[in-house]
């Protein structure tokens, strides 16, 4: 079984704001997102403990609560464990994403990519999202953007220690698939070029973007296609860059990216085309992608990602946006453009 066969549809919903990211939720807000998600049709949930300190799964389980667990697939993340005690939030360090989750909870997290730690992860999830199964299990940010020069020995770790435990636990039917889930290409590279353990998906954020593609182009897609592997696509919008917020990976966005914004959205204006259109429409085109799923802190963003995978885009915005350089020559554009 393949991550595609696994996945309910091409639109998911990405939980990291639930937890927080850059601002205070309130409750109702949160609950009405996740409902809005639903009510639209969205049946993949993606989430992760280190989402506001396990804040994005208690949300997720009280907002699916009353629904058909066989009828959505929930993929959460493993390598961080949320302890009961409480720590000094300003004092964690969480290499570059900094203070995304400052208003989450204060319990403290501990990174442990260990066998043990893994399967207490799991089950710790598993009471937070209020349900017996999680589909997919991805190993949460054993990158450069969170461990620096320590990455490869974390990552080593993960190796020993989750990896195994993973291929055990879909071997076992525990979940039916399992990968990394990063924000860099490097660890999935690695981890392709190894011959055991076998890993189904990767969930790679901000790295195959209409913003940011080279590199995921240049060392991964094509090797995750070939096996029949499939790519999660998270943060279609660089951190909300690309439709005209102010971060690009989880801090300000520079000039550079902000004149490429510019640039690309002067296209779409002369083809009436929507910036998150472009994203989305952009990312599904690689036939590595399984999935986009874009975060959403309020209900109607929900109604916009889906107007986004809908809208018809010309095939001259993409010759455009092609002949100007803005996307790579190799990239796969919608309607073979």
């Amino acid at each position: 079984m393949t991550i595609k066969d696994i996945l309910p549809g091409k639109l998911g919903f990405g939980a990291a704001p639930l937890g927080n990211m850059f601002r205070d939720i309130p409750e109702a807000e949160a609950q009405a997102t996740v409902e809005a998600a639903w009510d639209d049709g969205i049946r993949y949930f993606d989430n992760a403990p280190f989402y506001g300190a396990g804040l994005a799964e208690i949300r997720m389980g009280r907002a699916l609560a009353g629904k058909p667990r066989d009828q959505y697939v929930i993929s959460t993340k493993v390598g961080r464990v949320i302890l009961d005690e409480v720590e000094d939030v300003s004092a964690r360090d969480l290499g570059e994403k900094g203070d995304v989750f400052k208003y989450g909870r204060p319990n403290k997290i501990v990174n442990d990519y260990s066998e043990d730690a893994t399967y207490r992860s799991i089950e710790d999830s598993l009471k937070r999202l209020k349900t017996d199964h999680i589909d997919i299990a991805f190993v949460h940010d054993v990158a450069q953007d969170f461990y620096g020069d320590e990455w490869l020995s974390m990552f080593e770790s993960a190796r020993k220690g989750a990896f195994k435990a993973l291929d055990r636990m879909r071997d076992e039917g525990v979940i039916k698939a399992w990968g990394l889930g990063v924000n860099r290409v490097e660890p999935i590279e690695l981890l392709l070029d190894l011959e055991e353990p076998r890993p189904d998906a990767f969930l790679l954020a901000g790295r195959y973007t209409l913003l940011d593609h080279d590199r995921a182009l240049q060392r991964v897609t094509a090797k995750v296609a070939e096996r029949g592997l499939g790519i999660v696509v998270g943060g279609p919008y660089s951190s909300g860059a690309l439709v005209g917020g102010p971060n690009f990976e989880y801090a300000p966005a520079t000039p550079a990216i902000l004149d490429k914004v510019a640039r690309i959205k002067a296209i779409a204006d002369r083809h009436g085309v929507s910036m998150k259109a472009a994203g989305l429409q952009f990312a599904l085109a690689n036939r590595a992608v399984a999935a986009v799923i874009p975060g959403a802190s309020r209900p109607g963003r929900i109604a916009e990602d889906r107007a986004a995978l809908n809208q018809a885009i010309p095939a001259d915005f993409w010759r455009e946006l092609r002949a100007t350089g803005l996307v790579n020559p190799a990239a796969p554009l919608p309607g073979a453009a």
